[in-house]
């Protein structure tokens, strides 16, 4: 460490720093003694620095999944979000301690702290787990990827649920759907959010909701392809479906494909999330982006200030609605000699083209 310090210019006690990613330091210091030790090829002694602060250097990461036991870790969007987790505390020079339950996450949560054997436990959803989620914020460092919900304890990082329903359903009805099935459970606060914004959406365009088209399935194997399914066997008539979930998206168009409805002709189609598959199904996927890369920085730097005895605050993060051919209804239902060629561009919610889908 001293040789370090030497070659970075700076004493000690900011290397230690610099290397915990203490907020004490700058940026541009912490850059400079980073490059320093990796030019060393120094690493920090994981086990003298545990016996020395108390800490393990390592972060638990617990997924409640009592709402959907069937769901797994192969889950797409949990990938995605665990990838950039993991990236963000490697960088840190922090482990991941990886579970899934079935039951009340905060049990796990205090057989962590009680063993030691993590400084603080991030929550991919709440799951129904708010009020133990509640209980264990004051025993030991919880944040929370989820629904910002009043009364909370707990800090949480998550997306702006209600504006992506609203913006999925505003899209639709832009196309001119006007039987809208929403897929999605709004028994978690994620998807109750969406289902607000989506019914905000119909309000503000004197749009009438239809009770029989706002289908409560859970996270798991096709549970939204034989949720459509069932509604063509029983002849319900919709124009367009908002789902909670990519994964559900891709399954609804599944079952529409297999009845012979043209998706978007027949029905408009759009997703949540922005999972990479998103772009090369067919037709490629409308979808509301989810910034998983921000939401695991905040995740894990909230998480570290809370660990420091910090200062840690909700955060609220936009989601941006991204159109490809999936939802372009309006375009594939005007006459074929009436159609200029287009290579199905993926539009962003400000209207900018970037990569073909």
């Amino acid at each position: 460490m001293a040789e370090v310090a030497r070659r970075a210019g700076v004493s000690l006690s900011t290397v230690s720093r610099a290397l915990s990613g203490s907020t004490l330091i700058s940026e541009e210091t912490s850059k400079v003694v980073r490059a320093a030790a990796e030019q060393l090829h120094y690493r920090v002694d994981a086990a003298g620095s545990s016996l020395r602060t108390g800490l393990t250097r390592t972060i638990g990461l617990v997924i409640p999944l009592s709402h959907a036991a069937n769901q797994s870790f192969s889950d797409p969007f949990f990938l995605e979000i665990l990838g950039a987790v993991a990236d963000e505390l490697s960088a840190c020079g922090y482990n991941l301690l990886l579970a899934k339950v079935i039951d009340d996450p905060g049990e796990w949560i205090m057989h962590v702290a009680r063993g030691r054997r993590a400084d603080g436990v991030i929550v991919i959803g709440q799951g129904f787990y708010h009020d133990s989620l509640n209980r264990h914020a004051a025993d030991f460092p919880i944040v929370v990827w989820g629904a910002r919900i009043p009364g909370q304890k707990y800090v949480s990082i998550g997306s702006d649920n209600e504006a992506g329903g609203h913006d999925a359903t505003t899209h639709l009805l832009a196309q001119g759907c006007r039987r809208i099935v929403f897929l999605g459970d709004p028994a978690t606060p994620e998807v109750a959010a969406r289902l607000q914004g989506h019914l905000h959406a119909l309000r503000e365009a004197r749009v009438e909701s239809h009770p029989n088209l706002q289908i409560p399935v859970r996270f798991g194997s096709d549970t939204a392809y034989h949720a459509i399914g069932g509604l063509l066997s029983a002849e319900v008539d919709f124009d367009g479906v908002v789902a909670c979930s990519d994964v559900f998206a891709i399954g609804a168009m599944r079952a529409l494909a297999e009845r012979g409805r043209r998706v978007p002709a027949d029905v408009a189609v759009i997703g949540f999330d922005d999972i990479p598959f998103a772009a090369h199904t067919t037709p490629p996927l409308t979808t509301i982006r989810q910034d998983c890369r921000v939401g695991a920085r905040l995740l894990v730097e909230s998480l570290l200030r809370i660990i420091r005895h910090e200062r840690a605050s909700t955060v609220v993060i936009p989601t941006q609605l991204v159109v490809r051919a999936s939802s372009l209804r309006e375009h594939y239902r005007a006459p074929v000699a009436a159609r200029r060629p287009q290579r199905h561009p993926e539009v962003t919610a400000r209207g900018r083209k970037s990569r073909p889908g």
